[in-house]
C-alpha cells in the first residue's frame, strides 16, 4: 500500500511584493543613479516577481556617505539602548516570520518548511543573541578594550538570504558599526524586506544601507576607500578577488566560502539515523548549501547496507512546489547553478562513476534536478573535488580511521565534516584530526547562533557567529 499526499500549498497572500524595488540608503528607498532595473524571478515557476534597482558607483558612494554619517551618532549610543534595537529587529522579524518565510521560498526556490523552521527562526536567534552581547563588549574580551571598525561593506549569497544577513548585520551593529549590505542579485527581496523591519524596529537612518545589483556592485562596494570592515560570504574564487583587491589596505576581512564537506560513517554507527543525517547533509536546500556533506565516506563493512537503506530513502524523497508543505526538494535557484550542476554531473558520468537518481516527475517549468549519487568514484573525479553546489552526493569507502581521516581531508577546503559512530572515543580522536572548521557528531547541519563557524584552507578564514563572530567586527586593543 502506497500513501499520497495531497497539496499543502502555502498561502501568499500575505505576501506584498512592489513591482519596482530602489536602494536602501539613509533610512529611505531611493531611485538608482543609472536608473537602471533588473527583474528577478522565482525559481521554481520562472515568474517575474519585481524589477530590482542596480546599484553604480554613484550609488556606492552615497550608501557609503549615509553608513558614515550614521557611524558616530550609532556607535556612542549607549550600548543598552543599542541592545534595544537589535531585540526589536528579532521581535518585528518573529512578528513577520510566515511572510519572511514565503518571500524568502519564493524568490530562491527552498522549500518552505526549510524557510519557516530553519531560516527565519535562527535570522531571529542570531539578533536576540548578539542583542545580548551589545552591552557586554567590555566582558566579552577580558582585558581588552573593544572598539567598532567603522563602516561594514557585507556581501552575501543566495542560498540562505535573510539568514546570511543576520549573521552580518546582527554582530556589526551590536558592536557600534554601520552596515552597507549588498544580497546576491538573484534573490534580493527578503533583504529588501528587511528594510522594512528595520523601518519597524526604528533604527536610525544610515545605520543599515542595502543596495542591489550584480557582481560589479559588490566589487565596487569591497573597493571602496571609506569602507573599513568586508565580510564576504560566497564562491571561493570570488572570495580569492577580494582577499586580492584589498590586500594593502587597513580593511579588515572575513571570508566564508566553498567547502566539499565528508560526511563519514563507520559500520558501528546507527546507520537509520546515519541515513537520515546523509539525507539531511546533502539534500537540505537542494544542496545549496557551503557546508552540505557532499562527499559520503561509509566503512567498506557497511557500504552495501548503506547504500540500499539511502536509495530507499531517496525514493521516499518529494520533489516539487516550493510552497506546498509536503516538498522535500525545491527548486534550483537559477538557470546558470543548474548548468553548473548538469555540467559537472555529465563530467562524473565521463570519468566512470555510476550515477543513481530516484525516479520523480521534474515540473515543466522552473529549474530543477532529482536528488542524485554518484558511487564508483573516486579521489581524483571532479566530483569529489569540486564543489558541485546542488543535490548530488559522491560516495567513497574506507576500511580504517586513518584512511577515512587521508580521505577526508584530501580537498582545498576545510568548512565541515561530520562523523557517525557508537564510539565517543573515535568521534574525538576524528574530530581532533579533521581539517574542518566545524565537525558534527551523529548529526549534520546543525546551527546556532552561539557557535562559532568558518572553515580552513579554500574555505576561508574567521569566524561568524558566538564571540567570535562579535570579534570580528571589533578593534581590540590593550594587554
Amino acid at each position: 500500500m502506497t500513501w499520497d499526499y495531497a497539496p499543502a500549498p502555502e498561502s501568499t497572500a500575505m505576501v506584498s511584493i512592489d513591482n519596482t524595488y530602489g536602494l536602501y540608503i539613509g533610512g529611505d528607498f531611493v531611485d538608482p543613479a543609472s536608473g537602471e532595473y533588473v527583474k528577478t524571478i522565482n525559481p521554481a515557476t520562472e515568474e517575474v516577481l519585481s524589477a530590482i534597482a542596480q546599484a553604480d558607483a554613484t550609488d556606492v558612494d552615497r550608501a557609503v556617505e549615509a553608513a558614515r554619517a550614521a557611524f558616530e551618532p550609532w556607535s556612542t549610543l549607549p550600548a543598552p539602548d543599542r541592545a534595544k534595537y537589535l531585540f526589536r529587529i528579532a521581535r518585528v522579524i518573529q512578528e513577520r516570520s510566515r511572510e519572511l518565510a514565503v518571500l524568502e521560498t519564493m524568490n530562491g526556490g527552498k522549500p518552505i518548511r526549510e524557510s519557516r523552521d530553519i531560516d527565519v527562526p535562527l535570522a531571529a536567534a542570531h539578533f536576540f543573541y548578539y542583542a545580548g552581547w551589545a552591552d557586554k563588549l567590555e566582558y566579552a574580551f577580558a582585558g581588552r578594550r573593544a572598539e567598532p571598525l567603522g563602516v561594514a561593506a557585507q556581501v552575501i549569497p543566495w542560498n540562505f538570504p535573510l539568514l546570511m544577513l543576520a549573521w552580518k548585520i546582527a554582530p556589526a551593529l551590536a558592536a557600534g558599526n554601520t552596515v552597507v549590505l549588498k544580497p546576491a542579485e538573484t534573490t534580493p527581496l527578503t533583504a529588501l524586506a528587511f528594510a522594512s523591519v528595520c523601518d519597524q524596529a526604528g533604527i536610525p537612518p544610515g545605520v543599515v544601507n542595502i543596495i542591489t545589483g550584480a557582481g560589479e556592485t559588490g566589487a565596487m562596494l569591497v573597493r571602496h576607500p571609506d569602507v573599513d570592515k568586508v565580510a564576504f560570504t560566497g564562491s571561493t574564487e570570488v572570495g580569492k578577488d577580494i582577499q586580492r583587491a584589498i590586500a594593502g589596505s587597513a580593511k579588515h576581512l572575513t571570508l566564508e566560502l566553498g567547502g566539499k564537506a565528508a560526511n563519514i560513517v563507520f559500520a558501528d554507527a546507527a546507520l537509520d539515523q546515519a541515513v537520515e543525517g546523509i539525507v539531511n547533509g546533502i539534500f537540505f536546500n537542494q544542496g545549496h548549501v557551503c557546508c552540505a556533506g557532499s562527499r559520503l565516506l561509509v566503512q567498506e563493512s557497511a557500504f552495501e547496507q548503506v547504500m540500499a537503506k539511502l536509495k530507499r530513502r531517496l525514493g521516499t524523497l518529494r520533489l516539487g512546489d516550493p510552497l506546498d508543505k509536503n516538498t522535500d526538494i525545491g527548486a534550483i535557484n537559477s538557470r546558470a547553478q543548474l548548468d553548473k550542476i548538469n555540467s559537472l554531473v555529465e563530467t562524473g558520468v565521463d570519468e566512470g562513476a555510476e550515477l543513481y537518481q530516484a525516479s520523480c516527475d521534474l515540473p515543466d517549468r522552473g529549474f530543477w534536478f532529482p536528488p542524485s549519487v554518484f558511487t564508483g568514484v573516486s579521489q581524483s573525479h571532479r566530483i569529489a573535488q569540486e564543489e558541485i553546489f546542488g543535490p548530488v552526493l559522491s560516495v567513497l569507502t574506507f576500511r580504517t580511521p586513518e584512511e577515512a581521516v587521508e580521505k577526508a581531508n584530501n580537498t582545498p577546503y576545510g568548512l565541515s565534516a561530520g562523523v557517525w559512530t557508537e564510539k565517543g572515543s573515535l568521534i574525538l580522536w576524528m574530530a581532533d584530526r579533521l581539517r574542518a572548521g566545524v565537525v558534527w557528531a551523529n548529526t549534520f547541519n546543525r546551527f546556532d547562533p552561539a557557535s562559532a563557524f568558518g572553515g580552513y584552507k579554500e574555505s576561508g578564514f574567521g569566524r561568524e557567529g558566538g564571540p567570535q563572530g562579535l570579534s570580528a567586527y571589533l578593534r581590540l586593543t590593550g594587554p
